[in-house]
């Protein structure tokens, strides 16, 4: 990630008089060129931009030596690592300035290149029952013969016979290509989030000087990368703050409805694991930011590149004025091809948004004929729409749209035998689907991914920190905003918090809360975390002085008594540990209100304490009064009984609380991927390194504890508590993870029969099928949820509940949660 300057000093020949004269650089790493102290170019080989034009028409007038400054990061498109493009950091990787010269451009040889590249694709690609494929080879034929590579004046002969071919137009019937300039950039991925500013300037200056040549130019610009105009609010407050001359430039083109900013989103964030609110928060912080920088709020939602999208997002798009959604990703499915690629999708509450997935299955499009007629043969909802998306630049790593891009699209604008092809503007095609959707089919509930599902499991770190922050954020918010209605004086902490909710809402971009990154975004992440915990335990602390102040002076002189808050909408009864003399810990059993407070003084008994018993076997049972179970010496459930009915949970010879170890080799994409095949090598863990003991013997509470070998390295150590009045087991876990490609779950059977078991989502919940009838079916042998997954069927269930895990699955009758 180092960075190199080189200072370039240019002196013009003036035989060059009237020549087009461009600055060539190619390197294996990325450049920006900055000329007057501000950059103007990006100049990436991997992207295809190796030259600055310097002049069009070299003039006397114009200054003949001027001096230019190439920034050149070391590293590419794809990060810097070694061999494959899915790399970590090479530290040994070097970076070779290959060429930096001053050149001649002939304009007229590249056009003529361009127009027989277009040509011979239609012939090659319309095939022979189609007179088009003919017409264009003889038409490139014929331009061989005329022109004379010696004799320049024979290239506008050649160029017209190009331009007849190209300007026989299409009928009325034929489909329209809406082609949207793109360039999806990863806000973290293979690269750190600080190289990403950097990718943000090279790739938008690239585009805005296009822009000055090119008036016709749209362009989306995307946190990750969709259709032409979509960014991330977070890469333009980077741009913003780093690179101040750059984002006037980029408002001037907005204003001009050629930069066209949509999306909504701070950052392009993963589908599925953020919570509701914290989806909702994305929403807010972009669409805020977006008016409040360029007047007007998204009418479009774009998330072109991440993992699946949750059944919740209709809605959450609806409440936030969006009622468009493009993205591609489904097209990535390893098993069924999804059904549409116009249609309406329907979300848990009924609301609606019209949905595309551009036909082509990707938003880094080169503008090939290839891709043209890709587009329009693939497009599953012919018939009933005549439109569709082509985004079109390089992604993911930056680079956005090139000039041969966009000439390519110019000759095929209106010419017989292809689709027609127009620069638009994602409003333009949405308003002319909108106008056509009539007969569009409608699909209900999640657009589920059937691929990447190891994302929901991948940096448990990273899982286990983005819901916690979730939660140290909701209670201090919820503790600022009643000390606010309660003490005018109060100062409520708005713009912390909005620093804090940035911070938490950048680590839910798609490779980050996925764990598709490398070590240092890794890094980065966790260390955001740390600032939020931080940050939020003093916001929270100041909160609760200001909210109970008269009770926390009176308390100091009173009784030895406990504060205890309940942040949450619902009135809770449970066991708690407080300080006790001497630096111990005491137990006490309290009662707090719904989204209130009470003090812990005297001792709350229980109606029935705890109890704990070893058995002769080695096994433990525990007992409440409300639920009682039995434990075997490695620490598995072979009874929980709710006591009250006599249901008996677990099925007869088998196990609950059962680790299983499986083999993690997916066939490429490493860190996202587990495959079905991996069901196939389940190994239960067995082996034990302390057997189960009692550590607390009843009363307010019973737990014990247990240890295990897990593959050839790591151990597992798990404290198992049974709390007073409690309808539910807990289980501590602690793993200390030194396996490789190993995948580590925990297993539930349960008597329970149902076809369907229900998951949490944001804000509702989703039912999925616990058997295997069909692809669709057993394409989510791994799936997501929030919480809890629950199996239930008329009187009796099951819920497995959990604080920072959210790779889950239920075939049959066992719930497993992945860890």
């Amino acid at each position: 990630w180092e960075t190199c300057w080189f200072k370039v000093e240019l002196s013009i020949p003036p035989a060059w008089a009237g020549r087009e004269v461009h600055f060539i650089w190619e390197s294996d790493g990325e450049g920006l060129v900055w000329r007057d102290a501000q950059p103007v170019q990006g100049l990436t080989k991997e992207g295809e931009k190796t030259s600055y034009i310097l002049t069009r028409s070299l003039k006397e007038s114009e200054p003949h030596s001027l001096t230019l400054y190439v920034e050149l990061a070391c590293n590419g498109l794809f990060g810097a690592g070694k061999g494959s493009m899915i790399a970590p950091p090479d530290p040994d990787r070097r970076v070779t300035l290959s060429k930096a010269e001053l050149v001649v451009f002939n304009r007229d040889v590249y056009e003529l290149l361009v127009d027989l590249e277009i040509l011979l694709d239609m012939a090659q690609l319309l095939g022979e029952e189609n007179q088009r494929s003919f017409q264009a080879l003889y038409t490139a034929n014929q331009m061989v013969n005329v022109c004379d590579v010696t004799d320049p004046s024979t290239f506008p002969a050649a160029r017209d016979l190009a331009a007849a071919i190209f300007s026989q137009r299409n009928g009325e019937s034929q489909h329209t290509i809406h082609a949207m300039g793109h360039c999806h950039i990863d806000s973290a991925w293979l690269w750190p989030y600080e190289e990403t500013i950097r990718k943000c300037a090279r790739s938008w200056v690239t585009v805005v000087h296009l822009m000055e040549h090119n008036p016709e130019l749209t362009f989306a610009c995307s946190q990750l990368g969709l259709i032409p105009v979509l960014w991330q609010a977070q890469q333009f407050e980077w741009v913003r703050s780093c690179y101040p001359g750059l984002y006037a430039r980029i408002q001037h083109f907005v204003a001009k409805g050629q930069f066209i900013p949509v999306g909504g989103t701070w950052v392009e964030m993963d589908g599925n694991l953020p919570s509701g609110e914290s989806m909702v928060r994305q929403f807010l912080q972009g669409q805020r930011f977006f008016q409040e920088q360029f007047g007007r709020l998204c009418s479009e939602f774009w998330l072109p590149d991440t993992f699946g999208y949750s059944a919740q997002l209709p809605q959450l798009m609806h409440g936030c004025g969006i009622q468009r959604f493009l993205t591609q990703k489904l097209s990535w499915n390893l098993v069924n091809s999804f059904p549409h690629h116009t249609f309406f999708w329907e979300g848990i509450d009924g609301s609606q948004v019209l949905t595309h997935f551009p036909p082509g299955d990707s938003y880094g499009m080169h503008g090939r004929v290839e891709e043209i007629l890709k587009t329009v043969k693939n497009n599953k909802d012919k018939g009933r729409v005549n439109h569709s998306a082509f985004l079109f630049g390089f992604g993911d790593g930056g680079g956005g749209p090139t000039q041969k891009m966009l000439d390519r699209m110019k000759r095929m604008s209106n010419t017989d035998g292809l689709p027609r092809v127009q620069i638009s503007t994602p409003d333009q095609l949405f308003s002319v689907l909108e106008k056509e959707s009539s007969q569009l089919c409608t699909w209900v509930g999640e657009l589920f991914l059937e691929l990447h599902n190891g994302t929901y499991t991948t940096q448990a770190q990273i899982k286990k920190g983005n819901r916690e922050c979730e939660r140290i954020l909701h209670d201090v918010e919820v503790l600022s905003t009643l000390a606010v209605a309660q003490d005018r004086g109060f100062q409520y902490p708005a713009s912390q918090l909005q620093q804090l909710w940035r911070l938490l809402l950048l680590n839910q971009f798609h490779d980050v809360l996925p764990g598709s990154c490398i070590q240092l975004v890794v890094e980065d992440a966790l260390q955001y975390y740390t600032e939020i915990r931080r940050a939020g335990a003093q916001l929270q602390e100041e909160a609760v002085q200001s909210l109970c102040r008269d009770l926390l002076q009176s308390k100091a002189r009173s009784t030895p008594s406990t504060l205890v808050l309940n942040t949450l909408s619902w009135e809770r009864t449970e066991v708690i540990s407080r300080p006790g003399p001497a630096g111990t810990e005491t137990l006490a059993l309290v009662r707090v209100p719904s989204m209130g407070y009470a003090l812990a003084q005297e001792p709350f008994v229980p109606p029935q304490p705890v109890a704990v018993r070893k058995q002769e076997d080695g096994s433990i049972t525990m007992e409440n009064g409300v639920i009682a179970v039995c434990l075997d010496t490695m620490g598995r459930l072979t009874s929980l009984q709710l006591l009250e009915s006599g249901r008996e949970s677990v099925p007869d010879g088998c196990y609950a609380n059962q680790f299983a170890l499986f083999d993690d080799v997916p066939l490429y994409w490493d860190a996202w991927d587990v495959m079905d095949y991996h069901l196939e090598t389940r190994k239960p863990v067995t082996m034990l390194l302390r057997p189960l003991e009692i550590t607390l013997a009843g009363g307010l509470r019973g737990s014990v504890r247990f240890s295990l070998q897990v593959g050839k390295s790591s151990t597992l150590t798990q404290e198992i508590i049974l709390d007073a009045v409690c309808p539910y087991l807990r289980f501590l876990t602690q793993v200390e993870w030194k396996e490789a490609h190993k995948f580590l779950k925990v297993e539930f059977p349960v008597q329970v029969r149902s076809t369907n078991a229900t998951y949490e989502i944001q804000f509702g919940h989703l039912q999925r099928p616990t058997h295997w009838n069909t692809s669709w079916d057993w394409a989510r042998f791994e799936v997501w949820a929030h919480k809890w997954l629950d199996l239930s069927e008329h009187g009796f269930g099951v819920a497995l509940l959990n604080d920072c895990k959210y790779g889950a699955s239920a075939h049959r009758n066992i719930l497993s949660l992945s860890l």
